[in-house]
């Protein structure tokens, strides 16, 4: 079915796809076409939904949507502090590139203006003798692509 397949790719691309769905007991999740195991928001309200307003124990409850009880927990107080949106994953990890401040940028900057050709390893290694700061060769590319993108 064409439709089944978009919704996992659209899930997939959002960061919303539920990566356990089969471990998903509920009843309505197996006998309801409404209710997509595969779609994490939607498992994550409806545990949430059983707790608050069917009384359904929490261990009962993330133990039929998949879930830990610590994730029980994660959930709700996403979910009253932001809503719906609580309950959509976060990207972890860092943020940003932390090793490459400003200073380090405007370095890679000016040696790049003198030395057009420079290779990246080489850049690297002059990073590491100004700055004391060992940054992966990836991450110097990748935050040339982002402030090119930010001059257009």
């Amino acid at each position: 079915m064409a439709d089944h397949e978009t919704k996992f790719r659209t899930l997939q691309r959002q960061g919303t796809l539920n990566p356990r769905p089969k471990t998903v007991r509920d009843a309505l999740f197996l006998e309801d076409d409404f209710f997509d195991p595969r779609d994490l928001v939607q498992v994550k309200y409806e545990m949430l939904r059983r707790v608050r307003t069917e009384g359904k124990s929490v261990t009962d409850a993330s133990a039929n949507f998949g879930f830990s009880r610590p994730s029980f927990y994660q959930a709700q107080s996403a979910f009253e502090q932001d809503g719906l949106a609580g309950l959509v994953p976060h990207k972890r990890g860092p943020k940003q590139a932390h090793k490459l401040t400003e200073e380090v940028i405007t370095f890679i900057g000016e040696v790049r203006l003198k030395e057009p050709s420079i290779r990246l390893p080489d850049l690297v290694n002059r990073i590491q003798e100004r700055f004391g700061t060992q940054v992966h060769p990836r991450s110097i590319e990748r935050s040339l692509l982002r402030h090119q993108k930010k001059r257009r």
